[in-house]
């Protein structure tokens, strides 16, 4: 069905764009047709999620698909532990699923909203010195290429092509389909502490290799830092289902609702922001439950902010934060959004941010009322300056030809599209800028 909209919105509301037409397909033939009717008529194509990146990754100005419809379980494999489910499958619907089977996914990014499809071509990854990002849970995918025809990439098949497409940034074709490698189900134990940010920085590349899933905030204009540390468990204890009331007043009520008002506050009134952020972090109080994975994974995110992130090696992770501290003192600038700091193992993905080194990364946010782009460009020449690779879904300022020194497989990859792509059918002006025409 074909349907003219409104414009189209990203969440951050960083990319808008009206389309010539937005088509909801509903079955894998009737993407096919998509693609050729598109060709056809010499415009463009991409399949958009749920508009979660804050780049043009997903803008589509000539014909938007819409896989929402596309959502839900193909085929569980309890033998194996793999799923495979339709590209426009919501990672909290994925998650339910896999629960319902006794699985799950190894590990989760923080905001569980995005689609599969776009989730993995993007390169969400979670947090876990010993883990590595969504797509390389990805042991196939049949994608929709140029001419319409499907192209099936996996293990056995056409596996050459495996290291692209698993993180393809929507540039090599349409994806209809994903499976996945998961695990038995497990739960996490997480425990949040407020600590002094110097010993953070310190101890986190022991802690980050430690424990299983690490992370921390840093809360600029304070000495403070909230350590999050989840701990795999096999088995659920008593009480578990309890504590889901008291995170949910933790997480809806004051994390969201009261900080919603501290950044409105700091937007109109700058000097309020070091207080209030003073203030923030000593109402950061600890604690610690436990739960389904999938729920202690990801955390519900209701005030809007734009977001910038950079992987680096890891060992450069406690020299650049500290960088960024004294950019913020130096330049004066009121900061209402804390750091975030995470980690990811190797993996050997070709456009994958944590390709070929153990990684961390480092994350600084605006509110959405406020404008990033100073604070953005000066903490993006700190994260150049030690070998840093920008997030593909979120804010920064590079191109193709300084990306391509970046990626070792760079150019591999490159030919892999010309081979799928020759004619850009699914590019946009973001993938011509950190890919080329």
């Amino acid at each position: 069905m074909i349907l003219r909209q409104p414009p189209w919105r990203n969440w951050a509301r960083t990319e808008s764009v009206r389309p010539v037409r937005v088509e909801r397909p509903t079955t894998v033939g009737a993407v096919q047709r998509s693609v050729l009717a598109a060709e056809r008529a010499g415009l463009t194509i991409k399949a958009v999620g749920t508009g979660h990146s804050f780049t043009g990754i997903a803008v589509a100005p000539g014909v938007q698909l819409d896989l929402f419809d596309l959502g839900g379980r193909v085929d569980v494999d309890a033998r194996t532990a793999r799923v495979t489910v339709a590209a426009g499958l919501p990672l909290h619907r994925l998650g339910t699923l896999l629960d319902e089977h006794g699985l799950a996914l190894t590990n989760l990014g923080d905001i569980d909203r995005q689609t599969v499809a776009g989730a993995i071509s993007t390169g969400t990854h979670g947090t876990g010195g010993g883990f590595a990002g969504l797509a390389s849970q990805v042991t196939a995918l049949t994608l929709v290429t140029a001419d319409g025809s499907l192209l099936y990439v996996s293990e056995t098949e056409n596996a050459d092509l495996l290291p692209a497409v698993r993180l393809g940034l929507g540039a090599l074709g349409i994806i209809v389909n994903v499976t996945l490698q998961c695990v038995p189900r497990f739960l996490l134990h997480s425990e949040e502490k407020a600590e002094p940010i110097e010993l953070v920085l310190e101890e986190y590349l022991q802690r980050s290799g430690a424990t299983d899933h690490f992370e921390f905030f840093w809360f600029p204009h304070t000495g403070t830092a909230l350590t999050k540390t989840n701990t795999r468990l096999a088995e659920r204890p008593v009480g578990a289902r309890a504590a889901r009331v008291s995170r949910w007043i933790d997480n809806e009520v004051l994390a969201n609702g009261a900080y919603r008002g501290v950044c409105a506050v700091g937007a109109v009134v700058p000097a309020l922001i070091p207080p209030l952020a003073r203030l923030s972090a000593r109402a950061t109080g600890n604690r610690a439950f436990t739960d389904a994975s999938s729920r202690v994974f990801a955390t519900s995110r209701t005030v809007r902010f734009r977001e910038m992130e950079y992987a680096l090696p890891r060992e450069n992770v406690a020299d650049v934060v500290r960088e960024v501290q004294h950019l913020i003192e130096a330049r004066g600038w009121r900061i209402s959004f804390p750091l975030e700091v995470r980690s990811a193992a190797a993996d050997d993905l070709w456009l994958s941010t944590a390709y070929g080194r153990d990684t961390g990364y480092v994350a600084v946010h605006r509110y959405v009322r406020e404008d990033p782009e100073d604070y953005f460009r000066a903490v993006e020449q700190i994260m150049i300056g030690h070998g840093g690779r920008p997030h593909w879904g979120k804010l920064h300022y590079r191109d193709a030809d300084a990306l391509r020194g970046l990626y070792p497989r760079f150019d591999d990859f490159l030919a892999v599209r010309d081979r799928l792509d020759p004619e850009r059918r699914f590019s946009n002006s973001y993938l011509e800028r950190v890919l080329g025409p």
